[in-house]
């Protein structure tokens, strides 16, 4: 699925039937008129992640996105290698890697001896992503020299992301969404995508998201994140065609995206920055405070958190002490940020970059219609208007206009002794806006 572009432009607003009264409407950047946004995601699925973290983030009421890996769960497709018989290729790595057998040999290399050369294919990626073919290519034959001779492995930093203390089943998955959490793909098996043919890596993107939809619903499908954070090109490329959004690369041309391992300061002047940070071991707490103290200078700024271990299982791990700490953190700002997971982030800035809103002033009565260009299965999310109330109102009442129900607001003062209203609408709704006592 491709995302378009988005204008501008399409959030103007019209009035008519009033020339003294100016019912100016417009689709504020956050919802709820927040200063910011923050998003909290954690990698891998790793048990510790829920066990010990979602108490304390559904204590404070705060939203996370979990991106899973899904061949580890039980009732799901399991890693596999699609393609010739794994002894065929075995024995013709005699021969030197070159670029025309070099996807093959990666994506099977994994396969072996249950997963004793794993550290190959991830070294290979790793290099091909950095642009040293040659080095990968060289990689790939020294694995399976060590195949072909039995020597023993002595590869470093092999992560095995499937192990006996991942727990984790769909019906918790399914509790963790109803507390208002995000799940999220994360591929079958975690691998480098990068060095995958397409027959594999299709494979890790659309057997992963099958059994999402599966047990979790299509809404869940809505977000993924490809391991290692890679934004390689024939990467994003085909994963762009299985989900709607993705946590590596948005492609859209009004948000500016700085990676976790980015070094640069976002100061630029686009509408949305999408600012990934990283919390590895040693982030001191100051630091992590100060990216959200940012975020609050620029109002285009979207905080994405990027977390893995917690109290000792995986990558760059947190305690759940530090980390609940953060969270306070983080919840003593929620006047001026807005927490959300990462797909209900995404949605808003989609639909307000393809929403219209109409207002016009008529009989005394404020109609409002907010319309979408956006495909309403996936787009609902509620946008938040601000509409210029008359000079003689300080207080109003808003009705949807199909349903009769009242619509929470909130006033705020503007110049002139005028107030301003601000009020959630669902694209494709329309609601009036009455004068109360």
């Amino acid at each position: 699925m491709i995302i378009p572009f988005f204008s501008l432009a399409l959030f103007n607003c019209s009035t008519k039937n009033d020339p003294n009264y100016d019912a100016s409407t417009t689709i504020v950047k956050w919802q709820n008129d927040k200063k910011s946004a923050v998003t909290i995601s954690f990698d891998d699925g790793l048990i510790n992640q829920f066990t010990s973290t979602i108490p304390v983030l559904n204590q404070l009421q705060l939203p996370a996105t979990f991106y899973v890996i899904t061949g580890k769960i039980p009732g799901a497709g399991k890693p596999k290698f699609i393609g010739r018989p794994l002894a065929d290729i075995l024995k013709e790595s005699v021969s030197p890697t070159t670029s025309e057998n070099f996807f093959e040999r990666a994506s099977a290399i994994g396969f072996y001896d249950e997963g004793r050369a794993i550290g190959y294919h991830t070294r290979a990626g790793e290099l091909l992503e950095r642009g040293q073919e040659e080095a990968a290519m060289k990689v790939i034959d020294d694995g399976f020299e060590i195949l072909r001779t039995g020597k023993p492995s002595k590869i470093n930093d092999i992560i095995y992301h499937v192990n006996d203390v991942d727990t984790t089943t769909w019906d918790d998955l399914k509790k963790y969404i109803a507390d208002g959490h995000e799940i999220g793909s994360h591929t079958v098996s975690h691998p480098r995508l990068s060095v995958l043919d397409s027959a594999n890596m299709f494979y890790e993107l659309i057997q992963s998201k099958n059994d999402i939809e599966r047990y979790l619903g299509k809404e869940a499908t809505f977000s993924a994140e490809c391991p290692y954070g890679t934004e390689y090109p024939r990467v994003m490329e085909a994963a762009r065609l299985v989900y709607p959004s993705l946590r590596n690369r948005l492609f859209n041309e009004d948000v500016e995206e700085f990676n976790r391992g980015s070094q640069e300061i976002p100061l630029a002047n686009t509408e949305y920055i999408q600012w990934q940070r990283g919390i590895l071991t040693n982030t001191t707490e100051d630091v992590m405070e100060s990216w959200v103290d940012s975020s609050l200078v620029h109002n285009n700024r979207w905080l994405v958190l990027v977390i893995h271990g917690v109290d000792g299982i995986g990558w760059e791990s947190k305690s759940t002490q530090q980390l609940e700490t953060y969270f306070k953190y983080i919840k003593s700002k929620e006047d001026q940020v807005w927490v959300a997971t990462f797909a209900d982030v995404v949605k808003y800035i989609r639909e307000r970059e393809n929403a219209k809103v109409e207002s016009f002033f008529d009989n005394g009565q404020i109609k409002i219609s907010l319309s979408s260009t956006l495909d309403p299965e996936w787009y609902h999310l509620p946008l938040t208007l601000k509409t210029l109330l008359p000079k003689n109102w300080e207080k109003a009442t808003i009705t949807d206009n199909e349903t009769g129900e009242i619509i929470s607001s909130t006033l705020i003062s503007s110049e002139n002794e005028t107030f301003s209203i601000v009020y959630p609408v669902i694209p494709g709704k329309s609601v009036t806006i009455k004068k109360s006592n």
